[in-house]
């Protein structure tokens, strides 16, 4: 065994150790026996996954200690690329893990934080890209153990984890901006001096690394989450062979879709075309209309960033953050939300504070999240989610008096409020419509879940927008029919909405001619905006689309009223008239009887 030297080394010294420990890893690799686990069905390894629905990411490294600042000046984007963006060479980026000692660092505390606030599983940073690794690694020297610190971050998490119950995973980069056989260096410290790269060397050196992490201390390993495979010299035909090297050391984990090349950009999702990974992975998004009879889990930051940025204080608020699980939750998906620690090893308040409402949330809605299935419904007005012989109806905005839910043909037994009780709600079935009298107060501020039962086998059907019984009109994005070239729908609105030429338009029935105020729900970010015309009945409305404060900043306008003379079906269209940049990120457009 290599016997590894702790503390801090020089930077000449450093490389001729990590090409030696490459070298050991090669002939390790080569002297052991064929590993002859043969891997598991995807559908037994998932299963837990699939129930899991939440889970905390963990970004932490040496970047942690710089925070997003770099001799004094802020280095733009994410905190864990300040080596990439501040342009900082390896033997001056690799100094700084004399300064890397979290000594609060409180593994037990980390998963009870996770487990307090619903989440079922742990996914830690083992190693990013500037090559740093959280472990005590036998075939590397670049790692916690040479830092200040000077003892495994890994293996305390892992005995937590076991205790509590929370399933552990790592994320491991292919890319590595330090290993000299990486075979791309980066462009601002290309160290010409160490020589050519050896790509095959690396992924033996990355393989054996991995096999440490998988097969050595660290308990039940339940999934690997690679990242960085976007460069060229990573190959379709590299990911083949990692994705069977991880499941040949555990033939029950599981691994995501960017051990391959088949991520379909930022939308995370894989293509067709035989690329490995069980699951896929949007980061910082919500496919906007789910993605039946796919795995997926939505990774995402509480702020702007994944790794600690001391200046970064653009917090995701607990109301966002809710409905988001509730969100991605109705269309099938898990979410993997990140906590940055300090380089002192704590979680940072604000994300604490938002993970204790989560927490609280669940400890009353996680029935409707925990081992549910995406909405039955491939189009509706509202958010659901399901399991036998109960739906769940999830209210972001809370309406209050009469709903009118359409296509349910089940017969519906029973309605109560999750929250407030478990209070009865009184509803009327008929002709396929199921109606609720809700109180006039939201139950919960943040989410509100109404929990539907039901007999026999579960029996819906997309219907189109009905007039409710109160004589409201909701013709909300995700429910519209789009006719175009750039716009289309992104979590629960449409944007990108630059080309004139695109429209957007809603069928509905309505019960009840009459006038009606027409409310647009729309935001729009600085120096775009312009004009658009809702059409319907031969009529026509101006929505002026200036700026509300970004693109997330969703205000509500009102174009003026329309006189809808017959009932029946009807045909809402707007059509963009003069647009800047783009348009707008348009929500819903609603109808409401004029008094």
């Amino acid at each position: 065994m290599q016997v590894k030297p702790h503390g801090l080394a020089c930077s000449a010294l450093g490389i001729i150790r990590t090409m030696i420990s490459a070298l050991c890893a090669v002939a390790a690799m080569a002297a052991s026996p064929a590993l002859q686990s043969q891997p598991l069905p995807k559908e037994e390894r998932i299963t837990w996954w699939r129930e899991a629905r939440f889970g905390m990411f963990i970004h932490w490294g040496l970047y942690a200690v710089p925070g997003g600042v770099w001799e004094g000046k802020d280095v733009g984007g994410i905190g864990e690329w300040i080596m990439n963006r501040g342009k900082i060479k390896y033997e001056d980026y690799q100094k700084i893990r004399q300064d890397f000692n979290p000594y609060d660092y409180d593994a037990d505390e980390w998963v009870r934080i996770a487990k307090d606030a619903g989440m079922k599983y742990i996914v830690i940073t083992s190693k990013h890209h500037d090559g740093f690794g959280l472990w005590d690694s036998e075939v590397g020297d670049y790692d916690v153990m040479t830092s200040k610190y000077n003892k495994d971050l890994l293996k305390p998490l892992a005995k937590a984890c076991a205790e509590h119950g929370v399933k552990l995973g790592f994320y491991h980069s292919i890319m590595d901006w330090q290993h000299p056989d990486y075979g791309q260096r980066p462009g601002w410290d290309p160290r010409p001096e160490q020589g050519p790269t050896n790509m095959p060397r690396y992924i033996e050196y990355m393989k054996a690394q991995i096999k440490e992490l998988v097969g050595g201390d660290y308990g039940d390993v339940a999934m690997l989450w690679f990242d960085g495979e976007w460069e060229q010299v990573w190959t379709h035909e590299m990911g083949i062979d990692l994705y069977d090297y991880c499941l040949s050391l555990d033939p029950d984990i599981l691994v995501n879709n960017r051990v391959d090349k088949g991520r379909a950009g930022m939308q995370g999702l894989t293509k067709e075309g035989g690329y490995r990974g069980d699951y896929g992975t949007p980061e910082q998004e919500i496919p906007a209309r789910g993605l039946p009879g796919i795995d997926w889990e939505s990774c995402m930051t509480m702020n702007d960033t994944w790794g600690f940025k001391t200046k970064d204080h653009n917090w995701k608020s607990k109301e966002d953050l809710i409905q988001k699980l509730s969100d991605i939750a109705s269309k099938g998906g898990n979410f993997l939300l990140n906590v940055g620690p300090t380089a002192e090893g704590k979680i940072p308040a604000p994300s604490v504070d938002r993970l204790e409402a989560m927490g609280d949330w669940l400890d009353v809605h996680g029935s409707a999240i925990y081992g549910t299935t995406a909405s039955p419904f491939s189009r509706s007005p509202y958010r659901w989610t399901q399991r036998p012989g109960k739906l769940y109806l999830h209210l972001h905005e809370w309406p209050g008096g009469e709903i009118t839910l359409p296509g349910i043909g089940s017969t519906v037994t029973g309605a109560h409020l999750m929250s407030a009780g478990g209070r009865p709600i009184a509803f009327d079935q008929e002709d396929g419509e199921l109606t609720l009298d809700l109180p006039k107060d939201a139950p919960n501020k943040y989410a509100s879940v109404v929990t539907i039962s039901y007999v026999g086998e579960l029996s819906v059907e997309d219907a189109s927008v009905n007039q409710d019984r109160s004589g409201r009109v909701e013709l909300p994005a995700f429910y519209a029919e789009v006719d175009g070239h750039t716009l289309k729908p992104e979590e629960d609105w449409l944007g990108f909405w630059s080309n004139k030429a695109d429209t957007v338009s809603w069928e509905f029935n309505l019960k009840t001619p009459g006038s009606y105020v027409v409310e647009v729900e729309l935001a729009v970010a600085a120096e775009n905006g312009g004009t658009a015309e809702i059409l319907i009945d031969d009529q026509k409305l101006i929505i002026e689309a200036s700026f509300t404060g970004g693109w997330r900043t969703f205000k509500t306008v009102f174009p003026g009223t329309i006189d809808l003379s017959t009932s029946g079906k009807k045909t809402l269209t707007v059509k963009p008239v003069i647009v800047t940049g783009a348009l707008m990120n348009l929500r819903s457009i609603r109808l409401l009887p004029k008094a």
